[in-house]
């Protein structure tokens, strides 16, 4: 057999089995997902292809689902770990308290969990804020971050201001409710967490020393001048703003969104 043809071949079956392993029921795959005992939880992850960990965080309320169209795409080149943050999808935590610092710090002792000592992190929304803290609080642990849709603070300069009054309509009308069932109080815990936290300052950010890639839609719910800050008190960053796209930019975009997340963790950071 022809040399040339027998290579395209085999490149032709790795691909096709990067694709198979990442095409399975995300958030509920039984051959990918695994539990790791993590600080106090039982995380929920699945993990998909091969080559050096990336790390993919969702946003509040969402799950390993949220990545359904970069999964595929990414497991062709690295290692995707997609995980449940806590009290999300299938990870379990009944206790009252939740803050962002406790997510990444559960983040980095997952990873330690499963014996990587550091990875790329891709994060959206709220799992952008936890790629930044996990840059700032373990900065050994990310070789690289993008965050899309990510905020420092949660008032109506670091959200949509139309956004912030409905979501302050909706803590003046449920502050005082009694929940009674588990789920009512989890949704509260985290409907709670994206009300107070983050608060995060534009000084602290000059602890990531990781190159970082700051996304953001020009009608996401982070208004752009917000995302602009970020990038800018951020040492080593690129800016990237998506032209009419609103929060779910890895969705809204998503064939450009995987191929300039790549390119910037394949590529090595170049300054100006």
């Amino acid at each position: 057999m022809n040399q040339g043809l027998l290579l395209s071949i085999m490149a032709f079956l790795i691909v096709t089995n990067c694709f198979s392993q990442a095409s399975g029921n995300y958030g509920n795959d039984s051959v990918s997902g695994k539990y790791c005992a993590v600080r106090g939880i039982k995380m929920y992850c699945e993990v998909y292809g091969n080559g050096q960990p990336l790390l993919m965080i969702h946003g509040n309320g969402g799950s390993i689902k949220s990545f359904k169209s970069n999964i595929a795409y990414f497991a062709q080149k690295y290692k995707v770990i997609a995980l449940d943050s806590r009290a999300q999808g299938k990870t379990m935590d009944n206790k009252d308290s939740l803050s962002f610092e406790m997510m990444a710090d559960d983040e980095a002792a997952f990873l330690d969990a499963l014996h990587i000592d550091s990875a790329y992190i891709l994060g959206w929304s709220d799992g952008g804020i936890n790629a930044l803290l996990l840059a700032m609080r373990h900065p050994e642990k990310v070789i690289k971050l993008a965050a899309t849709g990510a905020n420092l603070w949660p008032d109506s300069t670091g959200i949509n201001p139309s956004y912030w009054r409905s979501e302050k309509k909706k803590f003046d009308t449920t502050n005082k409710a009694k929940f009674t069932t588990q789920k009512e109080k989890n949704d509260w815990k985290l409907f709670m967490l994206d009300w107070v936290q983050p608060n995060i300052s534009l000084k602290s950010l000059k602890a990531i020393k990781c190159p970082s890639l700051i996304i953001g839609g020009d009608h996401d719910l982070i208004p752009v001048e917000h995302t602009v800050q970020i990038y800018k008190n951020i040492p080593i960053a690129y800016l990237w703003i998506l032209p009419n796209s609103g929060h779910g930019t890895l969705k809204e975009y998503t064939e450009d969104f995987n191929m300039q997340v790549d390119s910037f963790f394949s590529t090595p950071y170049r300054k100006r």
